[in-house]
């Protein structure tokens, strides 16, 4: 470019840059009309995108202590930090920890549906938000994050692996390596839902395994795994064995929503 063109180059850009500073409140209501904000819980219109409105905010209940250090599970009264949950005493899980963000029900529930099977894929990075500050502390001691994977018929039909998009969104929230190839459904399994607690383990008992190619990822590292609800645990155990199996120092479990038992 010749030297008395970069004047009327400087000017061009300076123009364009007020142009759309002066355009952009115009432009922005203009996509406020045509794509207006909606409550990430039941789509009512809301004022701010990626909010609740108040009658959907009002029905969440977050987990918080005081709950079991091993599941998570929430406690009506402080018992201190080391008493464990009869579930944990009666049949210890695999994992070292379980967390989960909210209560399985509610606009929570709607979310992880919606998530799941209607691409909501934009509900991901928000109910990553949660559940980063309901595990702060188990992904700050761990090394890698990876999602249960789907069998790959399922993934082909769906397209996307919701527990995938929820660990890729932490992953970037907390600047930790990411490895969905490091674990592997290497057999076709049920839908989980509106199975009992029996069939939900034969269901997934054996479905998991770390390819060999890939144990590099995990072997001697903390593993924190990651899983959109948890209901009794029947899945994400398989999958810790596997990955114990595979050489992980320890496995964490992170998931989005809880059910409890009634």
């Amino acid at each position: 470019m010749a030297d008395d063109d970069r004047p009327h180059q400087t000017l061009l850009h300076r123009l364009g840059s007020a142009t759309y500073a002066a355009a952009r409140p115009v432009l922005r209501h203009v996509a406020d009309t045509l794509f207006p904000a909606t409550c990430i819980g039941c789509r009512i219109h809301v004022s701010q995108p990626g909010t609740l409105c108040p009658q959907c905010w009002s029905g969440l209940r977050f987990i918080e202590r005081p709950y079991c250090p091993v599941l998570g599970t929430p406690f009506g009264h402080d018992f201190g930090d080391h008493f464990l949950s009869a579930e944990a005493i009666a049949d210890p899980p695999p994992f070292r920890r379980l967390r989960s963000a909210v209560l399985h029900r509610g606009a929570a529930q709607r979310m992880a549906v919606s998530l799941k099977f209607h691409d909501r894929t934009d509900l991901a990075p928000w109910m990553a938000r949660w559940m980063q500050r309901a595990g702060r502390e188990l992904l700050e001691e761990c090394d890698v994050v990876l999602p249960v994977p789907l069998h790959r018929w399922r993934f082909w039909r769906r397209r996307f692996n919701q527990s995938a998009e929820l660990a890729r969104a932490l992953a970037r929230l907390e600047n930790r390596p990411f490895a969905p190839q490091a674990l592997k459904r290497i057999r076709r399994t049920e839908q989980q839902v509106g199975l009992g607690a029996k069939e939900r383990k034969r269901n997934v008992d054996g479905a998991f395994r770390v390819p060999k190619e890939h144990e590099i990822h995990i072997r001697g590292r903390r593993v924190l795994l990651i899983d959109d609800v948890y209901t009794t645990g029947a899945t994400v155990k398989a999958a810790t064995r596997a990955l114990l199996r595979g050489g992980a120092k320890s496995v964490d479990v992170l998931t989005f929503s809880r059910v409890l038992p009634d």
